[in-house]
């Protein structure tokens, strides 16, 4: 048993030197210097402004939101969209029968006219990101408690997506925690 316990600590200890932290997310539109040299030297060879700028061509344009629960990318200029088997799985199911088994054997089609509809799936472009974070927590108080809190914020958080949606009905506004 004691043989046993100093195995296991020992193993926790070698896990753990090996472990560090990295800074978590790494917001493209808020990218500091430490941050930054730390892409370089892990590889990036692009600009930075490549990446995420809210004026300008950036990677930002390519990636997508697909469906609202997942990511895609832009492939070509005509709006092909890769994403993984797992995101469309439920649309290539209810596509698929017995006489065209897509889960099987896939589905390819030489035409767009040729592809199949799904009105239940959407990509959405990132436009640009803003930190709204002292917005929403100027609503709240530290004597509020947790109902209100939420009360206050969810207000503060509608209001800044409407607004978005106020200037152009195309765009829609999402308000996300990072932590």
């Amino acid at each position: 048993m004691k043989k046993r316990t100093i195995t296991c600590l020992f193993t926790f200890l070698v896990i753990g030197m090996s472990v560090h932290a990295d800074e978590g997310m790494w917001m493209p539109g808020n990218l500091n210097t430490h941050t930054r040299k730390t892409m370089k030297e892990l590889g990036l060879q692009i600009p930075v402004s490549q990446l995420y700028h809210p004026d300008k061509p950036s990677l930002k344009d390519a990636v997508v939101s697909f469906g609202g629960f997942c990511s895609g990318v832009v492939v070509s200029k005509n709006g092909l969209v890769f994403t993984n088997h797992h995101c469309g799985f439920n649309s290539i199911q209810q596509h698929s029968s017995l006489e065209n088994d897509y889960m099987t054997n896939g589905f390819t089609t030489n035409t767009p006219k040729e592809e199949l509809p799904c009105p239940e799936l959407y990509v959405r472009f990132l436009l640009k990101t803003e930190n709204v974070t002292q917005q929403i927590f100027k609503t709240v108080c530290p004597d509020m408690t947790e109902k209100e809190r939420k009360t206050a914020i969810d207000s503060v958080t509608y209001a800044i997506q409407e607004k978005v949606s106020e200037k152009d009905s195309t765009l829609t506004g999402i308000v996300d925690a990072y932590y």
